[in-house]
């Protein structure tokens, strides 16, 4: 029993880990957060940590300040299998977008992306990296 004290559920590890990627995501420093909410930054590390476990009228306080629905902390959650049967494809898509912005190079790319407005240099861009892919896959 002592040993479940010590160990953080895997739940609260991965909503944690999703309360980082948000932040991160919006530019956000754990302070920030902390003072949106009228904690330390220490008590954010622990969330996302998954040390401290985030109780549900605080994680509803996370959600509005990071402008996101409570159910984001729980996408792809350990032991979902219920969703599994929803489609494979979906879980391994959302995957793929979590990996890519918990990278620095995915998070300085998205940062970037986000402040340009013109769509048609978006679309340009898009089309470049596309290419650029595509000529690595043939290497």
């Amino acid at each position: 029993m002592m040993e479940n004290k010590k160990k953080p559920n895997p739940i609260d590890i991965h909503v944690g880990s999703r309360i980082r990627l948000r932040r991160t995501m919006l530019g956000m420093s754990q302070e920030k957060l902390g003072e949106s909410l009228g904690i330390t930054f220490q008590q954010i590390q622990k969330y996302e940590k998954g040390t401290n476990r985030v109780g549900a009228s605080r994680l509803q306080n996370i959600s509005s300040i990071l402008n996101v629905p409570v159910s984001f902390f729980f996408e792809d959650a350990p032991g979902e299998q219920a969703d599994a049967q929803a489609g494979l494809a979906e879980a391994s898509s959302s995957n793929y977008v979590v990996d890519f912005l918990s990278s620095s190079e995915g998070l300085q790319l998205n940062r970037a992306f986000v402040k340009i407005g013109d769509p048609k240099v978006r679309r340009k861009l898009v089309d470049l990296v596309k290419a650029l892919a595509a000529e690595a896959e043939t290497e």
